[in-house]
């Protein structure tokens, strides 16, 4: 990932207002290290912090049309620049780089372009000849974006807060799959897809056409000019991503200049579920593994460096990133720049244990397309902020925009859980890889019970920090948090001791406003919360609180105890967990 910057319409273009910009800029180097770049003109300012993926050698941005009066810099990879080219022949493109395309698709197309690109972007484009300008932001989210508005009448961007909270006047997360015009000085939705107005679809399920979509998704996302890898949890979404790249990265250019092996790359506590589950996949795929430890005080130490990157101080997101966070400084240190991730499924397909007490179909897919909607906030965010603080890019296949229209089309009935036909979470997705003759993965791989990424790193990390902030927040201070935080109160020791540190770097009211609230519990929206009354009481986004469906609830509340004998239907494991539920 890139990291981008632009004041646009300001009142000052001094030597001054330059130099600032550029130390502005330099506050989101972490997430492109390898070059920096700066466009004047006139009031107007365009700077550029370069990861360098995909033609290194001569992609430096801001990037440009033929006679340079179209000015661009973008943060973000457009999988299908090859095929646009082909659609520029009377173009001439001044780098190989994939972003070069977007000066002269807007040339060719004006602002009507952007549904055109498939990948993920952020990116400011300025017109010379009108001066004129354009943002834009990807479908679902996955790269990060600001805006904000200066009392002198200049607008901002940026691809973190840190970029510009301290000179906006007000300030706000930039809207996924819209673009703004100075033209109109109006956002516009360029995203909508059948599945956005959450009307039941009704398609019915078909395992080949959900597992070609997707490996098409992991395919093109196979781009790049530089050493990359798999992040591999062992669960089920991570593990497909990896089967199907080490099955196909032999024919990629990638693995010609860097050879057909892959790497995969592991995180957790000392005998934590996922290093266990990602070191048997790994053997099983034959990957170069990675297997990085980290300890309960390593992830306590790198909390405030967390807060400080990711921005943010929802609980369950700062959870999951740290890591993520320790785990991109390792994988950056061997010299990997992108790695391919696993976020998207569980909101796709209801992949969270709530969604066991989904009541009926309707209610099923409209919690999933509010789930999707809402990526941007939590795990794209993590996933691109904790990542980027060391120049490392993630790569989500699951959230492709046509693997998503083809996911979210079918029937949600097919992905109702149904523990009595032996249909677990995400059952739609793990038949689609269940090949007899050629297997993705192991069975047991292929039905492992969801783990959350901030659980199956282990679960004490969890309980680790609940203990530190209970340390960190006393009683007093809890009973006022309500007069202190009116915004979002946290209601625990552990999301006081987030806030308080969220407070100190970003004290602005645009900045808390950017951060998501609300009743949740094992991830799950609030009106989700409806399904099941005693969730009420156990309000904690961790995948145990979903009582009477992980095997590892919290002790001292409701325990799933499976009825025996625990048989198997067919070939297919029984939901572990199923059963009577029993109060401890």
């Amino acid at each position: 990932m890139c990291g981008i910057l632009a004041v646009l319409g300001c009142s000052d273009d001094s030597q001054a207002k330059r130099v600032r910009v550029l130390e502005l800029s330099r506050r989101l180097r972490h997430r492109g290290p390898d070059w920096s770049g700066i466009y004047q003109h006139g009031d107007n300012y365009l700077a550029h912090q370069r990861l360098a993926i995909i033609d290194p050698a001569s992609g430096d941005q801001p990037l440009f049309n033929e006679d340079k009066t179209i000015v661009v810099t973008v943060n973000g990879e457009i999988y299908n620049h090859e095929e646009l080219r082909k659609r520029l022949k009377n173009h001439k493109f001044h780098t190989g780089s994939d972003c070069d395309v977007i000066a002269h698709l807007y040339e060719e197309y004006g602002e009507g372009f952007v549904d055109m690109l498939d990948g993920i972007f952020s990116f400011v484009l300025l017109d010379t000849r009108d001066n004129s300008f354009m943002v834009a932001r990807d479908a679902i989210g996955v790269t990060s974006l600001y805006i904000g508005w200066g009392l002198d009448g200049s607008l901002w961007i940026s691809s973190e807060m840190k970029g510009l909270h301290e000179d906006c006047e007000h300030f706000e997360a930039f809207p996924p799959g819209h673009l703004y015009s100075s033209k109109t000085g109006e956002f516009k939705q360029w995203y909508n897809p059948p599945w956005f107005n959450e009307s039941v679809p009704s398609k019915p399920y078909e395992p080949l056409a959900i597992r070609r979509a997707f490996e098409d998704a992991v395919v093109k996302r196979l781009m790049s000019d530089v050493p990359f890898g798999v992040l591999l949890s062992g669960g089920l979404d991570s593990s497909l991503v990896a089967s199907i790249t080490a099955r196909h990265l032999a024919g990629t250019k990638a693995a010609k200049r860097w050879g057909p092996q892959l790497h995969s790359f592991c995180v957790g506590l000392e005998g934590s579920p996922d290093l266990k589950a990602g070191k048997e996949v790994a053997e099983y795929l034959g990957t170069v593994h990675h297997e990085f430890h980290f300890t309960v005080q390593d992830g306590i130490d790198a909390i405030e460096d967390v807060i400080y990157h990711v921005e943010t101080y929802d609980v369950t997101t700062i959870r999951a990133s740290t890591p993520m966070f320790l785990m991109s400084r390792k994988i950056k240190s061997l010299g990997v720049k992108m790695v391919l991730s696993g976020e998207g499924s569980d909101e796709i397909f209801g992949g969270y244990l709530y969604f066991h007490k989904a009541p009926n179909k309707k209610e099923f897919h409209q919690e999933t397309c509010r789930k999707i909607k809402a990526l941007h906030k939590y795990d794209c965010l993590r996933a691109n902020k904790a990542t980027s603080a060391f120049g490392l890019e993630a790569r989500v296949p699951f959230l492709d925009k046509e693997f998503i229209n083809t996911a979210m089309s079918l029937d949600p009935e097919s992905k109702m859980i149904k523990p009595e036909e032996g249909r677990i979470e995400k059952w739609v997705l793990r038949r689609a890889f269940d090949d007899e003759e050629r297997p993705y993965l192991p069975k047991h791989i292929l039905y492992r019970q969801k783990e959350q990424f901030s659980d199956g790193v282990g679960y004490s990390w969890i309980d680790g920090l609940k203990a530190h902030a209970a340390e960190n927040v006393n009683d007093r201070m809890m009973s006022n948090a309500a007069h202190i935080f009116p915004h979002n109160t946290p209601l625990t020791k552990e999301a006081y001791y987030y806030r308080m540190i969220f407070e100190r770097f970003f004290p602005q009211n645009s900045a808390r406003l950017t951060v998501p609230g609300g009743a949740t519990v094992a991830c799950s929206t609030a009106k989700a919360v409806e399904w099941d009354a005693s969730w009420s009481n156990n309000m904690d986004p961790s995948g145990r609180a979903a009582l009477g469906v992980h095997l590892s609830a919290y002790e001292g509340k409701s325990v799933a105890l499976p009825s025996p004998p625990l048989k198997a239907i067919g070939d297919m494991p029984m939901m572990m967990g199923q059963g009577v539920v029993i109060q401890t």
